[in-house]
């Protein structure tokens, strides 16, 4: 209450100060033919000198961040295609970077040497035919390179021919408010129908087990993909609009509710292969000197001091899905072909385990009659008496 009422004077004490400048404006009237709301000569340079400042800080601050933060940026893919996606990011950032550092400096330029003068008129153009040609060909002739460049790398992405189609692995994605749960498909290649109106119990996915094709499904909460081998990605969601992203894979595909969505790529770094890539190994370490500056103080403050962070390949949520919207999030490990065959062959199918999570319980064993023997002289006896 106290800090309102702080807050409340100042507001009134501003709009005070503001009326007895009013006040002292018109008191001014007549005395003098100056008008401090019309620029002169002196502050139209001090504008175009602040304009060249401004362009200044602009070139000296993206270099900063090059510098200071160029180390964020994802470094070597993990997917056979990652490197096309990162060729069009680099020609797009280059494009952007050399356009941005002319233009920047030609409008704080021109805003400088053709400052205001007194008496001095601007020179008027109604039109200029080779000028408007100019700007106008040659962003349409950088843009449409750059779009038939980014089409030719998508459909080249999204383009899966049949034969690798055969020997793909196809999963699927099932996303929903807050996590993600994956699904194999069996030695078919296809995975079975699935509606969210037959979930129930540990059929979390809905997937219709009357199905033929989901005999073979296995339902896992942590992704394993092969090294080298396709692997197709089947989405769904069950609830609102989600999206599938997997940086180090430079893949993201939406998740729609009531449709399915489909991604592919073959994974060409194994998970103990990328941690020790120097960029990984650096930022590593970096994050784990942050994190024990962090614990230093969380441990004064009574709290338990965070883990060490160690690199794993994460499929995230990128749509701002509800509230706990960060919390989704799924490990994927990419395995040797081998390995990944071994930790597949251990997981049960889930036809399986509905089987084994509605069996009737065992009967109970009806109990077991005792003969007790009793001694009848001593019962006649207590009788008698």
């Amino acid at each position: 209450m106290t800090s309102f009422l702080v807050f409340i004077i100042l507001v009134l004490v501003g709009i005070a100060v503001w009326q007895l400048t009013k006040i002292f404006d018109l008191t001014q009237i007549g005395g003098s033919s100056d008008n401090d709301e019309i620029a002169n000569d002196k502050d139209n340079s001090v504008n175009g000198y602040l304009m060249f400042a401004f362009v200044g800080f602009i070139y000296v601050f993206t270099i900063y961040s090059l510098y200071a933060w160029g180390d964020l940026v994802l470094g070597t893919p993990g997917s056979e295609h990652g490197k096309d996606v990162d060729n069009l990011m680099a020609i797009s950032m280059a494009l952007i970077f050399f356009v941005q550092t002319i233009t920047q400096f030609l409008l704080h330029y021109f805003a400088f040497k053709y400052r205001g003068k007194e008496g001095q008129k601007a020179l008027y153009f109604a039109d200029n035919n080779k000028l408007e040609a100019i700007w106008t060909i040659i962003p349409v002739i950088v843009l449409a390179g750059l779009i038939m460049y980014g089409l030719y790398t998508w459909n080249d992405i999204m383009f899966v021919d049949k034969e690798d189609e055969q020997d793909a692995i196809v999963i699927e994605l099932y996303a929903k408010q807050f996590g993600w749960e994956a699904r194999y498909a069996g030695d078919d290649k296809t995975l079975g129908k699935a509606n969210v109106r037959l979930i129930e119990g540990i059929n979390t996915l809905g997937v219709d087990l009357a199905d033929p094709a989901a005999q073979d499904d296995k339902v896992v909460n942590e992704l394993h993909i092969p090294k080298g081998k396709r692997v197709i990605f089947k989405m769904r969601s069950q609830d609102v609009l989600h999206s599938a992203y997997m940086p180090h894979f430079r893949a993201q595909m939406n998740c729609v509710p009531g449709m399915v969505t489909q991604f592919s790529f073959i994974p060409t770094v194994t998970t103990a292969d990328m941690r020790n890539d120097e960029a990984i190994v650096a930022k590593v370490d970096k994050i784990n000197k942050i994190r024990t500056k962090n614990s230093k103080k969380i441990v004064a403050e009574g709290g338990v001091a965070l883990d060490p962070y160690t690199f794993d390949y994460l499929l995230l949520c990128n749509k701002i899905c509800g509230a706990s919207h960060y919390n989704m999030q799924m490990k994927i490990v990419v395995d040797t072909p081998a390995d990944f065959k071994a930790w597949l062959a251990e997981k049960p199918t889930l036809a399986q385990q509905w089987k084994e999570a509605n069996a009737p319980a065992p009967a109970a064993a009806p109990a077991e009659a005792t003969a007790v023997a009793v001694d009848s002289t001593k019962v006649v006896a207590q009788v008698i008496k």
